[in-house]
């Protein structure tokens, strides 16, 4: 049994970043042609289309700020254009700021989170869903956090961005099922990169976590896939931990 993507169009946004890169790849192994989006990183972004072409498949660089309506909406006519209708969307871009205590969280923090969360989201989804309903096949995976199920001091500016997306997500996805098109998020751990390697210094963290290590970018990229494979194609409206069991969403 093999994840065969041959034939899909996949658009990650924050493309470039380090989930987003090994995303990209793992995507492009299993055939699908691959739009990287970037929203600052243009040189990251076009190094990766051209790992991502000599794999043999198509692949296109875009740059938007996905928190804004204009900018999505040119960039869905550019890879309309260019490489045609995306039925593979993964929503990965979020905004980095300094985590503080409710009392002294800046208010700023809140928006900009609700906007990289939900807004990235709803306008995603708005510029490229109605294209998966057309086809009558489409996936849509929004990539959440552990924090979200944690709600630990410090984090909540993430937190309630990362709730707010499951909202979104979650109607989403009883509203487009009827066309085919399944809805889901992965939900990643504090996770090995290629930019920023297990130094050993987190083994409190591991020591929580009951498989005792720390997962990787690709153990995230697998599951990455196979949503986006018709061999899960009966599986929607889901937020699945990838966290080695660190949490564990209820029944």
């Amino acid at each position: 049994m093999n994840i065969d993507l041959r034939g899909h169009l996949a658009l990650v946004t924050g493309g470039s970043g380090q989930l987003g890169r090994v995303m990209c790849r793992t995507l492009a192994d299993c055939g699908a042609d691959v739009v990287v989006h970037y929203h600052q990183n243009r040189a990251s972004a076009d190094r990766l289309m051209a790992e991502l072409t000599a794999k043999g498949v198509r692949a296109l660089t875009v740059q938007a700020d996905v928190t804004v309506k204009a900018e999505v909406q040119a960039m869905q006519e550019k890879v309309t254009a260019e490489l045609g209708h995306p039925d593979i969307l993964v929503n990965n871009a979020v905004i980095q700021y300094i985590w503080a205590s409710v009392l002294e969280q800046a208010v700023s923090d809140y928006e900009s989170q609700f906007r990289s969360s939900v807004l990235h989201n709803v306008l995603m989804a708005q510029a490229f869903v109605p294209a998966m309903q057309a086809k009558g096949w489409g996936r849509v995976i929004g990539i959440n956090t552990e924090c979200a199920m944690q709600n630990l001091p410090t984090q909540s500016a993430y937190v309630a961005g990362k709730r707010g997306m499951d909202g979104v997500l979650r109607v989403l996805a009883k509203e487009v099922g009827p066309q085919q098109i399944t809805v889901n998020q992965v939900a990643p751990g504090w996770m090995i990169s290629e930019d920023v390697p297990d130094d050993g210094s987190a083994s409190a963290y591991r020591a929580g976590v009951p498989l005792r290590r720390r997962g990787t970018d690709q153990d995230i990229a697998n599951l990455l896939a196979f949503l986006a494979s018709d061999l899960a194609s009966f599986i929607s409206g889901q937020y699945i931990s990838v966290s080695g069991g660190n949490v564990m969403p209820s029944i």
